[in-house]
């Protein structure tokens, strides 16, 4: 699972340093949510996969990390929104070349792996 968690926060950081991901209001963030899509899904197939369950384990492990996940990030979404209005930046944070545009990337996946995480152990712990 750590190993998970390093891919997937390295991948967004490099993606972010290189420029990979879109500027535009809608490409940038559906590109994000994929990889943070993709990040919950690994976590959830690798705790079925770990934990030896069944197909019905499978099914409720993968929903409830994609669940979980997109939970997570929308509470991180709301906390890097609320924490990025004390900036005043000028220019959009995506355009921008400011640490906190990394800071804010590496905390949304985490937040969302994080929210993952807790869900698969809500369902681990009414097994």
């Amino acid at each position: 699972m750590r190993l998970i968690i390093l891919i997937a926060v390295t991948t967004i950081l490099l993606l972010e340093l290189s420029d990979a991901l879109p500027k535009s209001s809608v490409g940038g963030p559906m590109a994000m949510m994929m990889i943070v899509f993709l990040a919950v899904l690994a976590l959830g197939l690798y705790e079925a996969w770990s934990q030896k369950r069944g197909v019905l384990g499978w099914l409720v492990s993968i929903v409830a990390s994609v669940i979980g996940g997109f939970f997570g990030a929308a509470v991180a979404s709301a906390i890097l929104g609320t924490l990025l209005s004390h900036f005043s930046l000028g220019v959009p944070l995506a355009e921008s070349q400011h640490p906190l545009r990394y800071i804010a990337s590496a905390g949304m996946m985490l937040l969302a792996l994080l929210g993952s995480w807790i869900a698969l152990q809500i369902v681990n712990r009414s097994r």
